[in-house]
């Protein structure tokens, strides 16, 4: 009785990776020699930095700030180069997104490096987001937000955010937490119906002491490159 339900399931990863690889093909298209690229981290981007690598073999130069050191040891390893400071502006910054709604807000950080990856989104000119038709929602927070926090002290910290939600968990559980390559841990709400003012929850968690970043991106995306089985569709803001 299983069988079946297992092989629809492994289909439909299969077909989601489609959609992914076919999302991240069409960003390439965007990128030019010479170029400065903030390249984002998860399984989306992992896609764009493996095209990204075959493109450079044929020749492409680029300069890329990564979101993460994953992304920054795979652009090391294919010779890439890689600055952890800037000089001017990131021409154009690629990364996935967890949830996408009508507006173009994001939620970001379920693979836990939305520190970096709002600081390259908020330096680049033009923010590429890369995602699969599921990201798409009604509202934010159909799932849960992340919000980084400082070690020190993070249950008082855990305590004041749980004012806002529903319900908080410390991600990876208190023996062995999850830590971010900055070293933190991440705290992840959930909102019951949703976020109904984004806007506002956005601002409320950052003015937390001990609160660092957390996974909202409100009004920084540029761009949407949207994957569906009838095509990659361009979102862009109104």
């Amino acid at each position: 009785m299983w069988r079946p339900a297992f092989e629809r399931c492994v289909r439909l990863l299969a077909e989601r990776d489609q959609l992914k690889e076919a999302a991240a093909e069409r960003a390439l298209q965007y990128v030019e020699s010479g170029m400065l690229l903030g390249l984002g981290s998860g399984t989306t981007s992992r896609l764009f930095i493996e095209g990204l690598i075959r493109r450079a073999e044929q020749g492409l130069r680029v300069t890329a700030v990564c979101t993460s050191l994953e992304s920054a040891r795979m652009a090391r390893e294919a010779g890439i180069e890689v600055v952890e400071d800037l000089d001017r502006a990131v021409d154009l910054a690629i990364d996935g997104a967890d949830e996408i709604d009508p507006s173009l807000n994001l939620v970001k950080g379920h693979g836990g490096a939305l520190f970096r990856e709002k600081l390259v989104a908020l330096a680049a000119r033009r923010f590429l987001v890369i995602a699969d038709d599921s990201k798409l929602v009604p509202r934010l927070g159909q799932t849960y937000v992340p919000v980084e926090v400082l070690p020190f002290l993070w249950r008082r910290t855990g305590d004041r955010l749980l004012a806002l939600a529903d319900r908080l968990e410390l991600r990876g559980g208190e023996r062995e937490p999850f830590r971010t390559d900055n070293g933190n841990l991440i705290l992840d709400l959930t909102f019951h119906g949703g976020l109904p003012e984004p806007e506002r929850t956005a601002a409320q968690v950052k003015s937390i002491s001990g609160v660092l970043e957390h996974g909202l991106f409100i009004g920084i995306a540029s761009a949407c490159l949207v994957a569906a089985p009838e095509g990659v569709r361009v979102l862009e803001k109104t």
